[in-house]
């Protein structure tokens, strides 16, 4: 009787999934139907009390991202975090998702403006998730990232940075954009390996030792011209040391760090 009951729940349960991306589906194409339908209409526009002319232009083509953020789910599983993104209500959301076995699901299409980034900055832009592409990476944020996952983190970034020519220095970290907010990827995300596929950016370790700084060296300024928005100095040098020197993630820059921010500026 009790094996019955929990066959019952459990169909219970998988019903009300399946009807959760039903009505995610729906509603997904609904709002790119009238995405598509906003586009085609120009509605003149009053501008210093004169209504502005409409001549449409042929020449035109979709807005594409520049910028591949990386993120951690920080959930249970990828079931967990497709829910999450399939529920209007959590207003939350990304382009793709990697599971720890290295499957890959897209949950929009590259060229919509997902939610996925929040308040933050890098360089000089200011909306993230109007010049990203989301990527959440099944972890809890306290374990390792598995070889398959990271295998096809890096398929995937060649794939996006070829098709849209995002530079490859322009994938970082969901607390690299938001310093004192955010620390995912996480400490354990391996920032080096993926520089040497070809992805972000990594110093020349065999330089460290004997790099001299100059008198001069301005760290707060290296910041800056990494990406980081340094606003709140403490903040970005923890954001800075959590993918850059993560074995001794402080809110205080050592000598070490500041070699490493010098030796950074080179490979921009």
């Amino acid at each position: 009787m009790k094996t019955f009951k929990l066959l019952i729940l459990l169909a219970i349960f998988t019903s009300c999934s399946k009807n959760i991306y039903k009505i995610s589906k729906k509603e997904y194409n609904k709002e790119a139907r009238k995405l598509g339908k906003s586009l085609i209409k120009i509605t003149p526009d009053t501008i210093d009390n004169r209504i502005s002319d409409v001549i449409k232009s042929q020449n035109f083509n979709l807005r594409k991202p520049n910028l591949i953020v990386i993120h951690h789910t920080a959930q249970d599983s990828c079931q967990q975090t497709y829910k999450t993104f399939a529920l209007e209500r959590t207003q939350v959301s990304s382009h793709y998702v990697i599971c720890d076995d290295g499957t890959i699901t897209q949950m929009l299409n590259d060229l919509v403006r997902g939610w996925h980034a929040g308040g933050g900055s890098w360089g000089t832009n200011t909306d993230i998730n109007s010049v990203s592409i989301g990527i959440e990476l099944d972890n809890d944020g306290k374990e390792p990232f598995s070889y398959a996952q990271i295998n096809s983190l890096v398929a995937l970034l060649k794939k996006l940075t070829t098709k849209y020519k995002i530079p490859t220095n322009n994938v970082v970290g969901h607390s690299d954009i938001a310093p004192g907010r955010k620390t995912d990827p996480s400490a354990l995300f391996p920032w080096k390996a993926l520089s040497q596929s070809g992805f972000g950016i990594w110093y020349d370790e065999d330089k460290l030792k004997d790099v001299k700084l100059p008198l001069d060296f301005n760290y707060n300024f290296a910041l800056k011209y990494i990406g980081y928005n340094t606003s709140n100095i403490k903040n970005a040098i923890y954001s800075f040391k959590l993918r850059f020197n993560s074995d001794e993630v402080s809110h205080e820059l050592t000598e070490k760090d500041k070699k490493i921010l010098f030796l950074l500026m080179d490979e921009i």
